[in-house]
């Protein structure tokens, strides 16, 4: 399969997001909220407080930048499940991080909810949004020109989202995560830029198969974006890929005993940012 053409040189949207080289970014796990299919009854403000929390610990442990997400019950999974209690709050989430922290935050979604977490995004002051399954979901579900990612491609331009950056997943280990597996990884890198992104992730799964650096060279062929790794990074991976990689995000591993709903492990979060200020310098 010939290499696709690669798209012309866009500003590096995470040069202008981080003042440091090669930046870690965090994640703040939501428990589910309610309207969303998962919502177990917990209270909304016992939620609110522990984003707030795992935010403040990664700050204070030198992350340099923060992603509320609600991963393993995504607001945004499929249009079905948007409602307005689960868009009201996230919203609230987010703003409870930003109140008790300076750290530029972003939001992750699909790309079936890829509109309504832009227009959350401009409500609370999120820098950017991570969509998953960015290129996978219009191969699958919508074709080119109909549904929501090119929704959001038109909203960025005409309703003055400019200023949120689009992170648009590219799914090295087929099976686990992407919809569609008849694509190179240098392909889907192409498609996603032509689909607006800003940035680049290299994602593997979350347990067990991280990103390879050759995996994010086969990236890098497909596009001349920034590219960051995602999906279970630990330190000891940190050297190899960030020799290949422009940063990272970095959720499970950062939680107490590596489980999602778990608070995020100070020490954890230390013995990271350890392993890459020795990157860094």
């Amino acid at each position: 399969m010939t290499a696709p053409q690669v798209l012309p040189q866009k500003p590096d949207a995470l040069k202008a997001l981080f003042p440091v080289s090669k930046p870690v970014i965090g994640v703040v796990h939501l428990k589910p909220l309610p309207g969303a299919p998962r919502y177990d009854g917990q209270p909304v403000r016992e939620v609110y407080e522990a984003a707030a929390a795992d935010a403040r610990t990664l700050a204070a442990g030198g992350i340099d930048g923060i992603i509320v997400e609600n991963a393993s019950d995504m607001p945004f999974s499929r249009p079905d499940q948007i409602g307005h209690e689960t868009v009201a709050g996230l919203t609230a989430a987010c703003l409870a991080v930003r109140a008790v922290v300076d750290t530029p935050i972003g939001i992750t979604c699909v790309a079936n909810g890829a509109l309504a977490a832009l227009a959350v995004a401009k409500a609370v002051g999120a820098r950017w949004v991570r969509v998953n399954q960015w290129v996978n979901a219009y191969v699958a579900n919508e074709g080119f020109l109909n549904g929501p990612a090119p929704e959001a491609m038109r909203y960025r331009s005409h309703i003055h989202a400019r200023d949120v950056a689009i992170f648009a997943d590219v799914h090295v280990k087929f099976g686990a995560h992407a919809i569609t597996s008849d694509r190179s990884i240098a392909e889907q890198a192409t498609d996603a830029e032509w689909f607006d992104a800003d940035v680049l992730i290299a994602t593997g799964t979350r347990t067990g198969s991280p990103t390879e650096p050759r995996e994010v060279d086969e990236v890098r062929s497909g596009t001349n974006l920034p590219v960051i790794v995602g999906s279970g990074l630990s330190p000891e991976q940190v050297p190899a890929l960030f020799l290949s990689a422009d940063g990272a995000i970095i959720g499970q591993w950062l939680k107490v005993d590596g489980k999602w709903w778990n608070p995020v492990d100070p020490r954890r979060v230390e013995r990271l940012m350890e392993a890459v200020a020795k990157v860094r310098t």
